[in-house]
């Protein structure tokens, strides 16, 4: 077998595949309901999609929580009174 008979198998076996699924889908959108079907399939793909991009950005939105609550600690060690003492007030 040469190399310049693999890819043009190949692309026979994909455009085949590829035809048979066009094909396919033309049945079942002239089934009773395939539009429907059809429909309701496309919706749920943009979906999931759109779930799979908000997904995505939750890490980026916990590597920012992270970096508050580091913030928030180093802030809470440094004003923190020191025990025993109660703050002074001024005389009056």
């Amino acid at each position: 077998m040469t190399t310049t008979e693999k890819p043009k198998t190949e692309k026979d076996f994909v455009a085949r595949l590829a035809d048979a699924g066009e094909e396919a889908l033309q049945r079942i959108a002239d089934l009773p309901g395939g539009q429907k079907a059809l429909t309701a399939y496309n919706d749920l793909k943009t979906r999931v999609d759109d779930l799979g991009k908000k997904v995505r950005g939750i890490d980026a939105l916990e590597e920012r929580i992270f970096k508050l609550e580091k913030e928030v600690a180093a802030l809470k060690k440094g004003k923190a009174p020191a025990r025993g003492q109660a703050p002074r007030k001024p005389a009056a």
